[in-house]
């Protein structure tokens, strides 16, 4: 538990580096399970650039996914059932996206989870174009490290319908490709890393940032030059990418 809670305080100090641009001020949250049906989260108003173990909050996993069978919740209702999933009510209200978080972990097979606001991934989901241009793949690490193909949910209220949202997006993307997402891509609001270990959450996070950025570019240049699908294909099953993303801890 405190290792788990010391990985997770350098995870969240690497996502808040102000010059990452990843995430600022109160900005993004970040998770990880406990092992026995619970998990850690960032509590409400904490700042992942400067959290200490008291801005983590520890709550119930199987109390939150019930909650995910109703079909609304109002403000009021959402605030008392996240005071009301905490193991310890003497610690703070966790995060708003306490029930995403808790769908990756427990649906979309995370056991890291990272959910930040970079710069550089709004500039494209905030554009008119939104998540179309990371539907196609432009250099072989973005594969090896994000993933064949990615997750993604149109802008929704953040926290319950947010999450009802994600929900059938790991489902469609889990029936559609017989797996889980590494990365879900969220409109105008952001994106969440689905990972393994720590290391993978905060290398799939460095990753899109590039990959973002590389598409920013290619548009400034004329436009994007996108991988054949055979070419995209071909890097998520060579034997050589599979090796180097372990060697990343990348599972």
């Amino acid at each position: 538990m405190d290792t788990i809670l010391e990985q997770l305080i350098t995870l969240s100090h690497d996502l808040g580096l102000e010059s990452r641009q990843l995430a600022i001020l109160g900005e993004g949250n970040t998770s990880a399970t406990c092992g026995d049906g619970t998990f850690l989260v960032k509590a409400s108003g904490s700042q992942l650039g400067n959290i200490t173990a008291g801005g983590f909050s520890r709550v119930n996993t199987g109390a939150v996914m019930e909650l995910m069978e109703n079909e609304s919740m109002s403000d009021d209702q959402v605030k008392q059932a996240l005071q009301d999933v905490l193991v310890d009510p003497q610690q703070r209200r966790p995060s708003v996206e306490t029930f995403m978080h808790a769908l990756c972990l427990e649906v979309g097979g995370a056991k890291w989870v990272a959910h930040t606001h970079p710069v550089s991934c709004n500039a494209v989901l905030c554009s008119k174009l939104g998540a179309e241009p990371f539907l196609s793949h432009l250099f072989p690490d973005g594969i090896v490290v994000c993933g064949r193909n990615v997750a993604v949910v149109p802008y929704v209220d953040p926290g319950f319908l947010l999450a009802k949202v994600v929900f059938n997006e790991l489902r469609r993307f889990q029936d559609t490709y017989g797996g889980n997402p590494k990365l879900l891509l969220m409109v105008n609001h952001g994106i969440t890393a689905l990972g393994q270990s720590a290391t993978e959450a905060f290398n799939i996070q460095l990753m899109a940032d590039k990959w973002a950025k590389t598409i920013l570019g290619t548009y400034a240049m004329g436009g994007p030059n996108f991988l054949p699908t055979s070419h995209a294909d071909r890097i998520e099953s060579r034997p050589d990418e599979h090796y180097r993303r372990r060697a990343l801890g990348i599972n």
